[in-house]
């Protein structure tokens, strides 16, 4: 019995959201995002909430119960407020700017990496050792600043490179003499 899947997805003021069939489409301040769920699981609406239920008990259907209702929750949030990930460069020299839309990175290559964002993804440098990408697909946003941060990511002996705000580096001993 998934505890998770089992609890209705209350839909948020200001969004509003339809059912047809297998499709949940929510529309809210920030924009539209749609989900479509496997045909293994069934979604209903029911009195300002979407209910998600599996329609056999295999192992599978309701394993696809709880990821259905995760994943409509998420799209609700996102259509509400949004997604946020802030990244953080740490290093000499190491520095981001923005260059239209674009994402230009100083990581001591001997050229500056360019990155340029999906649609539907914003990116912010408010100082030039910190990047926030923001945007209403929660997959999308983690999969951008999971981009960005492998272009460099964090070594081990000195901590320099691009890490997620919040991460902690296991750091490592250098060599003893």
């Amino acid at each position: 019995m998934s505890r998770i899947g089992k609890k209705p997805v209350q839909i948020p003021a200001g969004v509003t959201a339809t059912v047809e069939g297998q499709k949940v489409t929510a529309k809210g301040p920030k924009g539209e995002l749609f989900f479509v769920a496997n045909d293994e699981v069934g979604v209903k609406l029911e009195n300002n909430a979407v209910v998600v239920t599996p329609l056999t008990q295999s192992k599978d259907a309701r394993s696809k119960w709880g990821m259905s209702r995760t994943m409509i929750e998420n799209i609700f949030t996102g259509v509400k407020d949004g997604y946020e990930r802030k990244l953080e460069i740490n290093g000499v020299g190491y520095r981001a700017s923005l260059q239209g839309k674009n994402l230009q990175l100083a990581l001591g290559f001997s050229h500056d990496v360019v990155y340029e964002p999906p649609v539907g993804i914003t990116i912010a440098v408010p100082k030039p050792t910190e990047i926030v990408v923001t945007g209403i697909n929660k997959q999308q946003v983690g999969q951008v600043a999971a981009e960005i941060r492998e272009y460099r990511g964090p070594e081990p002996y000195k901590g320099k490179g691009v890490k997620y705000a919040g991460e902690r580096i296991v750091r490592k001993e250098g060599k003893k003499k």
